[in-house]
């Protein structure tokens, strides 16, 4: 209803037919997604279908929901579509606003808001909003006030309303203000640094900074920047090598030099660097790294997925293959794609959604992989696997084992490929059931047989 004024006439029959025209389209258009982009991730002109859509954007954007909120289980990849074309709609119109933020003049100087921006690009699913952002600030700087009254009760700042731009320019007033902040902030509210998980997005966004109090030199920057500004106290930003901080000017242009605000922890002795190494390798280098910590993903777990499906890319244009289970050379395979697999040395648990009925790397990823030391070698099956911390793995059959407790797999590409969620293993949508036509039936006799077995234990 917030897309409707009160005061205003509205034809409720006509608004459903052109509610009920548009979801019709949007499911036609998310049906046709995974025909036309199975093999590779969807190109920014694939969207041009939904930029020429008639009628109001916001009824598309409220099927694409609807259809995110169907029954868990089930329709993964319209979901896995649905998700992808309502964030590039979300997207485009916060694009635009942030092109338009950039455009304003150099003295328009609000922060904060290109901040918002970004995270909203970054979280289109997000309920975030400038607003409450700022509303969250502002509570943090009646705490401050509240500190600042009980250093100085005839504080000029005390006296400041919501929205004004007033500064002060005697130093050690402003001092007050730093002092006040730095309590509220880093001792009363407990904001901090992220040493430990540095490079974690949440770091960047403000509604997670806010939520978590955890944040990085940039975010915890703009935080500080921001709380400051509204108390008068003139902070600058400053884009220092390797780090992001702040310029305290102290008092009117020249009167003192001006001094370094650190606003990861106010204490000066804490200052530490953080060195920062970008892995861009090839496939088996990757991988090599992620089997020395089983635990790596995020940038590693992604560029080990983009580097598959370029290989299998360059597969596709040959020509789709087709594997069937009952031809000869692939009697060896043992599992098929749907099922839910535990690693047995690394513990991890994935779902096959590819096989190979021998290792299809190279050389050098193989000696890398160190894959001569299984007893099998690469003579053996290998299986594509989405793995629940996100990542995508090339694994040995003799490393695989039936997971007999199976659970969904949290992974964002698990819709790609499958199109439900039984509970005990994945069916294939239409895309992958084409290339291993024969596979769902095994799955249904290889879980049979897994339960009918696991009921033969607990009986005994």
């Amino acid at each position: 209803m917030k897309h409707y004024s009160p005061t205003d006439y509205v034809n409720w029959l006509e608004e459903y037919k052109v509610r009920q025209k548009a979801g019709l389209e949007a499911r036609k258009i998310v049906a046709s997604f995974s025909k036309r982009f199975f093999s590779e991730h969807v190109p920014c002109n694939g969207f041009s279908d939904i930029e020429n859509l008639e009628g109001p954007e916001i009824f598309f954007e409220d099927e694409l929901v609807c259809i995110l909120n169907m029954e868990g289980r089930k329709a993964l990849t319209w979901k896995y579509y649905a998700k992808k074309i309502l964030y590039y709609l979300r997207q485009q119109k916060i694009l635009n606003n942030l092109k338009a933020f950039l455009q304003q003049p150099d003295d328009y100087e609000s922060y904060l808001e290109g901040a918002v921006y970004i995270d909203q690009y970054c979280n289109p699913l997000s309920d975030i909003s400038l607003k409450d952002i700022q509303a969250q600030i502002d509570s943090i700087v009646e705490l401050v006030c509240k500190t600042l009254r009980g250093i100085n009760s005839r504080h000029p700042s005390l006296a400041f309303k919501a929205g004004e731009s007033s500064m002060i320019m005697e130093i050690e007033l402003q001092s007050q203000v730093l002092d006040a902040m730095n309590y509220v902030l880093y001792d009363q509210l407990k904001f901090k640094g992220n040493r430990m998980d540095y490079y974690n997005a949440l770091n960047l966004y403000m509604h997670q900074v806010l939520i978590r109090r955890t944040g990085i030199p940039i975010s915890m920057s703009l935080l500080y920047l921001t709380i400051a500004r509204q108390l008068g106290v003139p902070l600058e930003p400053v884009n220092f090598p390797s780090h992001f901080l702040l310029r305290w000017c102290q008092g009117a242009e020249g009167a003192q030099p001006p001094l370094v605000v650190f606003c990861l922890n106010p204490s000066p002795q804490k200052r530490k660097g953080l060195s920062f190494c970008l892995v861009l390798k090839v496939l088996d280098i990757l991988q090599h790294i992620q089997t020395l910590d089983p635990g790596q993903h995020g940038a590693v777990g992604y560029l080990v997925q983009h580097t598959l499906e370029h290989i299998e890319r360059k597969k596709e244009e040959v020509g789709v293959e087709v594997k069937l289970r009952s031809d000869e050379k692939h009697r060896d395979v043992c599992y098929s794609i749907g099922l839910i697999m535990k690693h047995k040395r690394y513990g991890y648990n994935c779902v096959i959604y590819g096989w190979d009925p021998t290792c299809m790397m190279g050389h050098e990823w193989i000696r890398n992989m160190n894959v001569h030391s299984l007893p099998h070698g690469h003579h053996q099956p290998f299986y594509n696997v989405l793995v629940e911390d996100g990542s995508c793995r090339y694994a040995a059959q003799e490393n695989l084992e039936y997971n007999v407790e199976p659970q969904e797999i949290s992974h964002p590409d698990v819709g790609r490929y499958f199109s439900e969620f039984t509970g005990t293993h994945y069916i294939p949508n239409a895309e992958l059931e084409i290339r291993y036509p024969e596979d769902l039936e095994f799955v249904y006799e290889t879980v049979q047989n897994i339960y009918s077995a696991k009921k033969e234990n607990i009986d005994e």
